[in-house]
């Protein structure tokens, strides 16, 4: 049978009128009529590989890190801690890097939920700029249909033109057994955009006003229910650029105080 919800699996049998296939560098068996957790997809990916406009939440951050061989568990969900050789940092349901990067004794207490998923979009070039309420249509009708995943969970639909954002918003409390998870919905719709679909020979077509869409630019950005861990350290950079642009001032201006005393 053909998973045509997932191409990076291997092994795939038709048991009970459902297509059961294995993921690629796990093993893990998935059901093939829903989607698969983003850690698996990850880990496939990393497998493969082998044979990272509007005001943002203040917690909000991107994944800086990409792509890397996570560690899943027997569910398919992200271990809290992940590694790559000797060092290890803390991830959330989504999979992204919410500590610093430690050594092999970071403790990892719980994987913290992603509760918020911001998904903005740049589309290219159109005719006229698109119709809000078309375009909300449009994207909820694709994620429902598409990504499985429940309307209750799809938040806004703005649009600055060119800049689409959706919100995507998934609480532990409630999140009903079976539902799908934002985090794989973000990965899914993210990997569309960009010309990567993870379907099996399944394109995102998403048309307004008898118009195709095409995205030339897209960013993700999460919000956690625990703020995340980063250190002051990863800001150095651009406090020492900040400083250096201070002081290059005050000298040029004390310069010129004196030039005009002269």
């Amino acid at each position: 049978c053909i998973c045509a919800k997932n191409k990076r699996v291997t092994n795939c049998v038709q048991t009970g009128g459902t297509c059961q296939c294995q993921s690629i560098g796990s093993g893990i068996i998935v059901e093939c009529n829903t989607l698969t957790s983003k850690c698996l997809l990850m880990k496939a990916e990393m497998t493969s590989s082998k044979s990272g406009r509007f005001s943002k939440p203040k917690d909000a951050f991107e994944d800086t890190d990409g792509l890397y061989d996570p560690e899943c568990e027997n569910n398919g969900i992200f271990k809290a801690k992940q590694c790559n050789g000797t060092s290890c940092w803390c991830v959330n349901t989504a999979g992204v890097r919410r500590t610093d990067k430690h050594d092999t004794n970071l403790k990892c207490n719980q994987l913290v939920r992603t509760t918020w998923i911001i998904i903005e979009m740049k589309h290219g070039e159109r005719k006229a700029p698109l119709s809000t309420e078309s375009l909300r249509k449009a994207f909820v009708e694709a994620i429902t249909s598409r990504y499985l995943l429940d309307g209750r969970y799809i938040g806004d639909v703005l649009y600055e033109n060119p800049y689409i954002t959706v919100n995507l918003k998934q609480n532990s409390s409630s999140k009903f057994a079976g539902d799908v998870d934002i985090a794989d919905v973000a990965y899914y719709l993210e990997k569309d955009a960009k010309g990567d679909s993870i379907f099996h020979n399944d394109r995102l077509n998403i048309s307004i006003d008898n118009e195709a869409l095409v995205f030339e630019k897209t960013v993700v950005y999460y919000v956690d229910e625990i703020a995340p861990e980063f250190s002051m350290k990863s800001l150095t950079p651009g406090v020492i650029a900040v400083i250096v642009v201070v002081v290059l001032a005050i000298v040029a201006g004390i310069a010129v105080l004196v030039s005009s005393k002269k």
